[in-house]
């Protein structure tokens, strides 16, 4: 039994006991029930929060191991209280295109991940035949790009690729999930700072493609999810097909909800280069009030590392992808909680909505009976500066070093159990 005086259940949070048996929560109590436990946990004043779902996150494993791995980045989970992530098919190779693609990465990850972890397909040119087999294998869905992926693997679709794949997709009610930046209106940057890099993936390429994205779900009647969106100009397209009813959702990051352009320090800061870039402070803020009313319903941290060697350089060369799976809850919290936002609020956008996207509803992502007891004791008002060295990520790189975040995971449970030095992560299929 674990008890906290700041249970955070779904919609409220309260002094409560949470009752595990066998990997489940059998029950939510009274704090101070008399419960016969075999280890009886008592948190006093810091919150108990359901693990958290990260439906984004780049592994790399096989074949880009050194940029990041099964074990590292699911270590750097458990430390920042994510207890349940699904992998994006690529940047790994070969990339998750096909079963037996599939079946090698569940091999690389079998036995080292100390979290539980999914896997998401991959539409490319040329492989709807191959995307009812990964269905069929339990993919939790299909990530395609509207444009350039950055690595040569993974291409993207045209207009009649993405029109295929919808359809395929909708045949077997499945979920894709897209990349939203319209390859037309994306330019090359006319220099190695931030400011041409910003000007060279401006607000409409994502508009454009989201407005494609929505014309493509009404029409197929496929449930789409925009991935990463950092542009505020497409919740007001969003909004309209959401009420019309096509099967649409969006999802943000942490990065697009703490950081802006202006926190950029100058073309050394490659850390903070990551596609679709990050906006300005008006950006941002319209980002939460789509956050707040529900045009945004996920908030993931799109995890996507590479090597020092790829981040180096200028904003025009370096690799863009932000480093950030231990560090994502915290930096939530730290701007929710100053915008008022509740730890409710965050653990709907970080757990609860996340698993029902993935169809882990449930399963995941609240603390009720019945679900797996993935548990977080989290201390939302302990203060701490980042020190990359500290992180467990492969590479001590990220955009929020040196910055004061508030709120830390203190303890981690996967399924009833403490999550320590040896992994007990299993593999999920849908």
């Amino acid at each position: 039994m674990v008890r906290s005086r700041r249970v955070v259940l779904p919609g409220e949070e309260r002094a409560a006991a949470v009752v595990v048996r066998d990997g489940t929560i059998l029950a939510v109590v009274a704090y101070d029930a008399d419960v016969d436990c075999v280890d009886d946990v008592d948190l006093g004043d810091v919150a108990l929060l359901p693990g958290i779902v990260d439906t984004h996150v780049h592994i790399n494993e096989p074949g880009r191991t050194e940029w990041e791995g099964f074990a590292t980045a699911t270590r750097a989970a458990a430390a920042g209280g994510v207890t349940t992530l699904i992998d994006m098919p690529l940047n790994s190779l070969p990339p998750t295109t096909d079963a037996a693609a599939l079946a090698v990465k569940r091999d690389a990850a079998r036995g080292a991940v100390f979290v539980d972890v999914g896997f998401w397909g991959g539409a490319v040119p040329g492989n709807v035949a191959d995307l009812r087999p990964l269905h069929d294998d339990g993919v939790f869905g299909f990530k395609c790009f509207a444009s350039d992926s950055g690595v040569p693997e993974f291409p993207p679709l045209d207009e009649p690729g993405m029109q295929a794949a919808f359809a395929e997709i909708a045949a077997v009610d499945g979920l894709v999930i897209v990349h939203a930046e319209d390859p037309a209106v994306l330019t090359d940057p006319t220099g190695g700072d931030y400011a041409a890099f910003l000007a060279s993936r401006p607000p409409s390429a994502e508009r454009r493609a989201v407005e494609r994205v929505i014309a493509l779900a009404e029409q197929t009647g496929v449930r789409a999810h925009v991935l990463h969106l950092s542009a505020a100009d497409c919740l007001a397209p969003l909004a309209d097909a959401r009420a019309r009813g096509v099967r649409v959702t969006a999802e943000t990051c942490p990065h697009y909800l703490t950081l802006t352009a202006d926190d950029v320090p100058g073309p050394a800061g490659t850390a903070f280069k990551c596609c679709p870039p990050i906006r300005d402070g008006a950006n941002r803020d319209a980002l939460w009030r789509g956050l707040a009313g529900g045009v945004i319903s996920c908030v993931v941290t799109d995890h996507s590392p590479s090597t020092p060697e790829l981040k180096r350089g200028d904003f025009a060369t370096a690799w863009g992808g932000v480093a950030s799976l231990q560090l994502g809850l915290s930096a939530v919290w730290t701007e929710a909680r100053a915008r008022g936002h509740a730890l409710t609020d965050v653990t709907a956008w970080m757990a609860a909505n996340t698993a029902d996207l993935a169809g882990l509803t449930g399963r995941k992502g609240r603390i009720a009976p019945g679900h797996d007891a993935d548990l977080v004791a989290f201390d939302p008002d302990a203060a701490f500066t980042v020190d990359p060295g500290a992180l467990h990520h492969r590479h001590p790189i990220t955009p929020y070093a040196a910055r004061t975040l508030t709120g830390r995971a203190t303890r981690t449970w996967l399924r009833g159990t403490p999550i320590g030095a040896r992994p007990h992560g299993t593999l999920l299929c849908r």
